[in-house]
């Protein structure tokens, strides 16, 4: 009898079910969104709730329409950071505070400059930084201790549904590698993290492998969603180390690039290791498999920025003709050469992560002169953000053993052929598109599949997917990068102070009004 895998990705602005065969076919999807709190510009929050009413009807709406099917096994992604502060009656005290919230900038601040966070960084693997659960619980500790006083368990989002389904406190040590406060090395909650947070080991999730298995589901919730409470659950991983498998860039020198809003790069490793710079990220995958890279603030969202700003007018006329207004966008930037005639743009809108990881930065354009139009600017906002994660590619280079063989890109700017031979030029390799779209749903499922010992390693994937587009390098084009990279990266270095003097006076402007 054919069996089928259903992967589940618990995203930051909703959960997906994807039902494949064993060979990797998309049988079925479900998508079900909820939404993000933002009552103001530091917090963004949801309601564990309602994501965990969502992970229940995806997969029940899956299994109505299957009702037949075998289901092998559920296998987990999620987003990372998030933290949910829980009661003695395992109830949450607070709503689930995502990776995009950022009231614990100042504690952030403070254990890095003056509590030893590098070399807690350095053991941990998370770079300190106000996404971290480590900087939001010493913030809760802190400056909230009508919840610290009542805090039983400090947990993720996937802890919180997996208590629910199996009643248990657990960890996979993917999510916990992404939480600032688990020693990589000895797959062990960190002393010296749990001092700084104010907190005893008893307040935080059991540890386990990515690859354990979880039976005995909650007969009521098991009924509910249509399937049998005896099914395997694998716990998983984070959607990040996930999407690598899921891409099929596993292989030694082999790079993940991925844009959405924001955008990440990363590459599998085989032992846990930091960057001396504070950089990186390392996060689990299975004790044999890390991931290093490096997430950025900046993506798709800049292009938005763009469009929005500067080409008000062409927009409007792509909506006459029923043209996609971003094609009209990166039609305009072909008409640019390469390297926009000198003109540079740095893309932090946002404040950024990797490689910088200072929310002070701010975005400019540098080099403008009376011979500079438009679509010179429209060109070199989309050149900065490749890159600026060309200078996150660097860090990682430095941290690998080997060449960089190819990049993997997806994410929604992979549409785009101007962006996608922009970067096979800036990163000078070859950049090719896997056909996968839903990479951590199927990541998740191949680590299910390693998990349930269906299979040996992950070279499997490369059957699974096959790859879209492939660019190669253009020389003229990857001559003119290779003059202009060490201007862009050598700016931002040289702005540093005057970054926080705007981002101050910016402040103080917010504060007046």
């Amino acid at each position: 009898m054919t069996s089928y895998m259903l992967g589940l990705d618990i995203g930051t602005t909703s959960t997906k079910a994807v039902l494949f065969s064993e060979k990797g076919d998309v049988i079925q999807q479900e998508n079900i969104g909820y939404p993000l709190y933002t009552p103001d510009i530091s917090t963004a929050e949801q309601d564990p709730e309602e994501i965990f009413m969502a992970v229940v009807q995806a997969i029940s709406r899956i299994m109505k329409q299957h009702p037949q099917k075998e289901i092998s096994f559920i296998s987990f992604s999620s987003a990372m950071h998030s933290l949910i502060a829980m009661d003695e009656n395992d109830q949450p005290l607070t709503p689930c505070i995502t990776w995009a919230d950022n009231r614990s900038e100042a504690w952030a601040h403070k254990i890095k400059n003056e509590l030893n966070g590098h070399e807690v960084y350095r053991r941990t693997g998370t770079p300190i930084h106000p996404m971290s659960p480590l900087s939001k619980i010493t913030w809760i500790v802190n400056e909230r201790p009508e919840i610290a006083e009542k805090a039983k368990k400090y947990i993720g989002i996937k802890e919180y549904i997996f208590k629910k389904f199996f009643d248990q406190y657990v960890v996979d040590y993917s999510l916990a590698s992404a939480m600032c406060m688990m020693n990589l090395k000895e797959l062990d909650w960190d002393k010296e993290a749990i001092e700084i947070a104010g907190i005893s080991r008893e307040q935080l999730s059991k540890l386990v492998s990515t690859t354990e298995i979880f039976t005995n589901c909650n007969p009521a919730l098991a009924k509910q969603m249509g399937i049998d409470p005896l099914t395997p659950f694998v716990i998983g991983a984070s959607d990040g180390v996930l999407s690598n498998l899921g891409v099929n860039a596993i292989r030694k020198g082999e790079i993940a690039v991925t844009i959405g809003t924001s955008g990440a790069i990363r590459t599998i490793i085989d032992q846990p290791q930091t960057d001396e710079k504070g950089r990186i990220f390392c996060y689990a995958l299975t004790e044999k498999h890390w991931v290093i890279g490096g997430p950025v603030n900046n993506g798709g969202m800049v292009f938005r920025w763009i469009k929005d700003e500067f080409a008000a007018s062409e927009v409007e006329t792509a909506k006459r003709l029923g043209i996609d207004p971003y094609e009209v966008l990166t039609k305009i930037a072909e008409g640019v050469k390469p390297g926009s005639d000198g003109l540079l743009f740095h893309p932090y809108l946002a404040g950024e992560r990797a490689p910088l990881w200072n929310p002070d930065v701010r975005g400019s354009f540098f080099g403008l002169t009376m011979a500079h139009k438009k679509e010179h600017m429209i060109r070199s906002a989309l050149e900065g953000v490749i890159y600026n994660l060309y200078t996150v590619f660097l860090a990682l280079v430095e941290c690998m053993e080997g060449p960089v063989t190819r990049i993997q890109a997806t994410g929604g700017f992979a549409r785009s052929e101007v962006w996608r031979q922009m970067m096979s030029d800036i990163f000078d390799l070859d950049v090719v598109v896997p056909e996968s779209y839903e990479s951590s749903c199927l990541g998740a499922c191949i680590l299910g599949l390693y998990a349930t010992g269906k299979i040996e390693s992950f070279e499997v994937v490369s059957e699974m997917i096959g790859s879209t587009y492939k660019h190669t390098p253009k020389e003229e084009a990857a001559r003119e990068y290779r003059q202009l990279l060490p201007i862009f990266i050598n700016l931002s270095r040289v702005l540093e102070e005057d970054y926080t003097r705007i981002a101050n006076y910016q402040r103080s402007i917010i504060r007046k009004t």
